[in-house]
């Protein structure tokens, strides 16, 4: 799965870390989450501090997402295909991210619904919902996801499911407004019960990518790293102006996932209608499945 921490080569340095301590003006909820967390998630915490604080008044169109490097429009479907190592064996990895038609409200904030579907050689490995929301300043912010495990195309469970607010969660900024290389690395996400946390830090604008048939002329490239999971490496995404992601490269990571967009497309409305029916029917297992973080959100619609 796409890191969302959407959680999506060509040799590029490893980011230096311990170089971006958390913002002063932050630190207050730093240290408030740090005291339920213990030593490991302080010194994680240290890696990289909130963009910006949670502020669920500054949403004023929280559903109309126009981030030049991470635009969500209903009905727009990203197709990767590429490689990881599975159980030490390459496989093929599949992947489609689907923006819904659907919204949900997340602590207070209308989000966009998106539906990730994570294939490794044909099986069905993971289906994730994520919340997405635009700020007034333009910061895409990740607010939740619930992401099912299946194994032999058999559910398994959902205990990574996170919603913002609930058992100490805290949202992330998914895409900046602006982001740039001297951008401070920051968090996407932040779920101390679940031992979640994602950064995330900009290095290059402006690099051409290609693939077999197209060439994006002016790239965003971000490193994603989870403190928490040094094992996990980084992943580094390529993400195009006005597209998004379109290419997914890793360092040091031992699943080695690749991925390149393949096909980008609008659904038709019956299409549409379809993708929304499968993520209401994960939306409603999701109170079932993982009560503690849903109990308090209202059914998407």
């Amino acid at each position: 799965m796409l890191r969302t921490s959407v959680r999506i080569g060509a040799a590029v340095a490893v980011l230096l870390l311990g170089s971006c301590a958390t913002r002063p003006e932050h630190a207050g909820q730093s240290e408030a989450s740090v005291g339920h967390a213990g030593p490991t998630a302080s010194a994680a915490l240290d890696t990289c501090g909130p963009y910006a604080p949670f502020d669920a008044a500054k949403f004023a169109k929280a559903t109309v997402v126009d981030n030049e490097w991470f635009p969500l429009v209903p009905g727009t479907q990203m197709i990767y295909d590429g490689r990881s190592v599975q159980d030490g064996t390459p496989v093929a990895h599949h992947e489609e991210f689907t923006v819904t038609g659907l919204t949900k409200v997340v602590n207070g904030v209308r989000t966009v619904v998106v539906i990730d579907r994570d294939l490794h050689d044909g099986k069905l490995d993971e289906q994730e919902l994520s919340f997405f929301a635009q700020d007034d300043d333009g910061n895409v912010w990740n607010m939740g996801e619930y992401p099912e495990d299946y194994e032999d195309g058999r559910f398994t469970g959902a205990p990574d499911a996170w919603i913002n607010a609930a058992a100490g969660a805290q949202a992330g900024v998914q895409m900046t407004a602006h982001p740039q290389p001297a951008t401070p690395a920051y968090r996407q996400g932040y779920v101390p019960a679940i031992k979640f946390l994602d950064c995330a830090q900009p290095l290059q604008v402006g690099q051409k990518v290609c693939d077999a048939t197209t060439c994006y002329p002016d790239t965003l490239l971000v490193d994603e790293w989870s403190p928490l999971d040094p094992g996990s490496g980084h992943q580094h995404k390529f993400y195009a102006a006005r597209v998004g992601t379109v290419k997914v490269s890793a360092v040091d990571d031992p699943e080695a996932e690749t991925l390149r967009l393949t096909v980008k497309k609008t659904l038709d409305p019956a299409q549409l209608h379809e993708v929304d029916t499968v993520a209401r029917l994960m939306d409603t297992r999701a109170y079932r499945n993982a009560p503690a973080a849903y109990a308090a959100t209202e059914p998407a619609s």
